[in-house]
């Protein structure tokens, strides 16, 4: 199955570009392993708010999102000629200047305080050539016929805040990030949700998270739709969202997720997540990272029966500038590991150019990061990582909401090399710019196919008000 291909550099998504920052935290003396008692908050947010108007922001940022993509065995992609053929091509380059600016008020004072948030997003397309483009894709806007819309806007964010001491109610357009439902930013602009959400933060070291959505805004798209997953059968919906989660910190050093969702007529799934620091970067110091999540045929059971466990382990040892890190990860399960399509929910240290996530797969991952901040050029950092994906089996696979029966013995292997900058100060302070070049080789029926990407993205934030 050929899916459009996407880079997650998120903390939890891109385990070598994520613990590159850990050896900028070099701490003065080892991570405290001491528990951490389970007390309320002394502070409210709600008592320190400023009021409407004079809390509001108007804050906003543009993102120059540029990638080149050449298939290395044949044409991976097609295209359209104004004359309604279709002819497969083996490169293709999107090129999209995204802004976003973003309203929010303050809350208003009182036992009950009240916000708003209004996020306006604009894309222009920079290269608008059919056969370039290769749409209709993930990447730039384009009609159904594969002509590029020169630019468009749509209202990205749109929603009401309620507030009692430190637990907040969202209602509308929103953007969400937890293991089982998660906005995904790594194009010109992110997604958002339509629904409600719940985050209760009352305690020092635990908070909660409720929510449903039942529309997703995608990131090059300008209206909703209904959630659909990632890898399955793309004519198969979900009418709603719903999940709920704990995050608890028993350890100062410790800090862990329990998550649960109900995708309609789809699946439950079901996330553990832990994360430990011991040490001391500026000698030694150890991250250790498990992500583990069941997930569950439900419902009307429109992907067919689905029965998945898939985990990840990994683990970085940092000394000052240096970070090494190795991540093993393993689905069980004779169907893709899948989540929701255009979000990025798959907490899993292996989730890379490839989310290395077929049936019953394997991976491992090898990845450096330097931190230039030592050598006297803080915000800078390269990084470089070889992951290899082997033993995808989906023969066994008895269901017909997934194109798996014939993969048998599939593998594939990445390599990735990258560097990021941002600026430390002055009037662009903030902005990154991070640069990354990325080839994936693949057995003859692993669905990402072979390839390699250049990509170059600069991101500027700014405040107005």
């Amino acid at each position: 199955m050929q899916r459009s291909i996407t880079l997650r550099p998120t903390r939890h998504a891109a385990l070598c570009l994520a613990l590159g920052g850990l050896s900028a935290l070099a701490q003065a003396e080892p991570v405290s392993q001491d528990f951490v008692a389970l007390t309320l908050r002394t502070t409210s947010d709600q008592a320190q708010a400023s009021g409407f108007l004079d809390g509001q922001r108007l804050s906003g940022s543009t993102r120059n999102w540029y990638a080149h993509e050449h298939a290395t065995r044949g044409p991976l992609w097609s295209y359209s000629k104004r004359d309604g053929s279709r002819h497969p091509t083996s490169s293709r380059d999107n090129w999209v200047q995204g802004t976003l600016l973003n309203y929010t008020s303050g809350f208003t004072e009182g036992t009950v305080g009240l916000s708003t948030e209004v996020a306006l997003y604009n894309a222009v397309a920079l290269q608008r050539g059919r056969a370039s483009v290769a749409g209709p894709n993930n990447r730039t806007l384009t009609h159904s016929d594969g002509e590029v819309l020169d630019q468009w806007s749509k209202v990205g964010l749109a929603n009401l805040k309620a507030r009692v001491s430190n637990t907040t109610l969202t209602a509308g357009r929103q953007s969400i990030d937890t293991p089982v439902i998660a906005y995904i930013g790594n194009r010109a602009l992110p997604s958002s949700f339509q629904g409600v959400s719940l985050h209760s933060a009352e305690f020092d070291n635990l908070s909660f998270d409720l929510g449903t959505f039942d529309r997703v805004s995608m990131r090059t798209e300008q209206g909703q739709s209904k959630f659909r997953s990632e890898y399955g059968d793309s004519r198969q919906f979900t009418d709603r969202v719903s999940m709920a989660g704990v995050n608890y910190q028993p350890l100062q050093s410790l800090s862990t997720s329990l998550y649960v969702s109900k995708v309609e007529d789809l699946w439950n799934q079901y996330y553990f997540g832990a994360n430990h620091l011991l040490g001391d970067n500026a000698v030694l110091g150890l991250n250790t990272g498990l992500n583990y999540y069941k997930t569950r045929d439900a419902g009307q059971s429109k992907l067919g029966a689905i029965d998945n466990d898939t985990f990840s382990l990994s683990l970085a040892l940092t000394h000052q500038a240096h970070t090494v890190s190795v991540a093993y990860q393993q689905v069980n399960g004779n169907e893709y590991f899948d989540y929701l399509h255009d979000t990025n929910a798959i907490f899993l240290a292996n989730s890379l150019l490839s989310d290395f996530n077929g049936p019953n797969e394997k991976s491992l991952q090898i990845g450096y990061v330097l931190n230039m901040a030592p050598f006297g050029v803080p915000g800078l950092k390269f990084n470089l990582y070889n992951a290899r994906g082997w033993g995808i089996d989906g023969t066994h696979y008895k269901g017909g909401g997934y194109d798996v029966k014939n993969l048998d013995g599939e593998h594939h292997d990445e390599w990735g090399i990258g560097t990021s900058y941002a600026v430390q100060g002055g009037a662009f302070k903030d902005t990154t710019v991070r640069a990354t070049y990325t080839t994936h080789r693949a057995s003859k029926l692993q669905g990402d196919g072979s390839l390699n990407e250049v990509r170059v993205v600069t991101t500027i934030p700014f405040n107005i008000l």
